[in-house]
């Protein structure tokens, strides 16, 4: 156990950065809704309301009134879950390995990522019109009590996930620091399973991402029955944002093999923000749209839309690079030509050698994350459809720009130290980590 306390550096990225982000977020992810569903949009409405009542009144009135939830939002959580763990087991797949840890395990998955999230779309439309058990936009109409109940949830599971990697980890991936804050925040285990679950591919993909999609779409839906008609920038944007992750489940796969995946552990950083912080933040441009239907023609619509798909594509086509290449170990072209490789060399916590491409040509030379770029431009033509008299839609695309930014340094660091003089390498060829003569 490393002694964190005595580093000051340790000390603040240990202790002080979970603290405040466990302490935060939860509130914060309330109250954002409460800024987009009630307040217009605005953060000074919300200011103006934290002066008049005080901070504490107003986390109470919107978080705590819902800490629990309501009856029916446990329901639909419950066959929502429910659902995705029936589909992850049922459904078929190929199996795949996950990248080997540095304990030497190599978790296996089945990729039926793809169908999963179609059948969810085929299911829920099917009891919402063809038995008519709810409407469509029922997600929106209870998304305060669905966050509320999400929260609670998250938070405990979270605690469970703790104890569970600290005393029966599913592999040797585990450790504990002794530092309950960080151990809870950054999690104790690396892959843990659950029944047979892989507690990540779950609460990343199968929850995370596909409620994603499914909370966007029922918003438009809600706007049609709140209108009697859905605006064209709704449309758009929860057509973007289902395509989006329809190509993201196209790429499952790579993405259970992505440094996040192999990194982060199962805590409140990544579970957490799966379950409470996606729902509440990355839905939140469609959230706002509801109540906010701008009149946007068709025409200036079907730009915006073809703008984001390209973006989407331009994403989708770097990730198939890497993947080509990998898949193929270099024996294939990028652009019409021979790809530039480097064979890195690295040695796992085991002492076993291992071998990876690091791709230097396509879209991987033009800099190191590059695809970062087309996935911003994404997030950004879906936000934009609300025009801009409003902050609060744009507020996921600068939290990704952030977030992307600083996992592109993070990466790198990572990476590095990983693979020591053929990153050195790798970077002399590509200098650059995200946009060209920039950063």
């Amino acid at each position: 156990m490393s002694d964190w306390s005595s580093t000051p550096s340790n000390f603040f990225t240990r202790f002080v950065v979970p603290l405040f982000l466990v302490v935060v977020t939860p509130p914060f992810a309330m109250l954002f809704w409460h800024v987009n569903v009630e307040l217009n949009g605005s953060f000074l409405a919300l200011w103006n309301e934290i002066l008049d009542k005080g901070l504490l009144r107003i986390i109470n009135e919107v978080w705590l009134a819902r800490f629990f939830g309501s009856a029916i939002a446990w329901k639909m959580i419950g066959l929502f879950a429910a659902l995705q763990l029936l589909l992850m087991r049922i459904v078929p797949g190929r199996k795949y390995k996950g990248t080997i840890t540095p304990k030497g395990n190599v978790p296996e998955y089945v990729d039926n990522g793809l169908a999963t999230y179609l059948l969810t779309f085929v299911i829920y439309f099917t009891c919402a019109y063809g038995f008519h058990l709810f409407p469509a936009g029922i997600i929106y109409t209870h998304f305060g009590d669905l966050l509320g109940a999400l929260n609670f949830t998250a938070l405990a599971f979270c605690l469970l996930l703790y104890f569970k990697g600290k005393y029966f980890p599913s592999s040797s991936d585990h450790s504990h620091t002794g530092n309950f804050i960080f151990d809870y925040y950054w999690g104790t285990e690396l892959f843990p399973r659950l029944f047979g679950w892989d507690v990540k591919q779950f609460t990343n993909c199968r929850f995370g991402m596909t409620g994603w999609s499914l909370a966007v779409v029922s918003f438009a839906f809600a706007q049609y029955e709140i209108y009697g008609r859905a605006d064209w920038s709704i449309i758009l944007s929860a057509a973007l944002i289902f395509i989006y992750l329809f190509k993201f489940f196209i790429w499952e796969e790579g993405y259970m093999k992505s440094m996040d995946i192999q990194v982060d552990r199962a805590g409140f950083y990544i579970c957490w923000g799966c379950l409470v912080w996606v729902p509440a933040v990355y839905t939140s441009p469609v959230m706002f749209m509801v109540k906010h239907p701008i009149g946007l023609s068709m025409g200036v619509a079907a730009v915006i839309f073809i703008l984001g798909l390209a973006s989407i594509w331009v994403n989708y086509w770097a990730d198939y690079q890497r993947q080509k290449v990998r898949a193929t170990n270099g024996k294939t072209t990028i652009w019409g030509k021979a790809p530039i490789l480097i064979q890195a060399e690295y040695t796992t916590e085991t002492g076993k050698k291992k071998n990876n491409l690091l791709l230097a040509s396509g879209f991987w030379g033009i800099s190191r994350h590059f695809h970062y770029v087309p996935e911003i431009f994404s997030a950004f033509f879906w936000s934009c459809a609300t025009g801009f008299s409003f902050f609060a839609p744009f507020f996921y695309v600068i939290f990704l720009t952030i977030l992307l930014t600083h996992r592109a340094f993070r990466d790198d660091t990572k990476c590095r130290n990983k693979y020591g003089k053929y990153w050195e390498e790798y970077c002399r060829l590509v200098p650059y980590k995200i946009v060209p003569g920039i950063v």
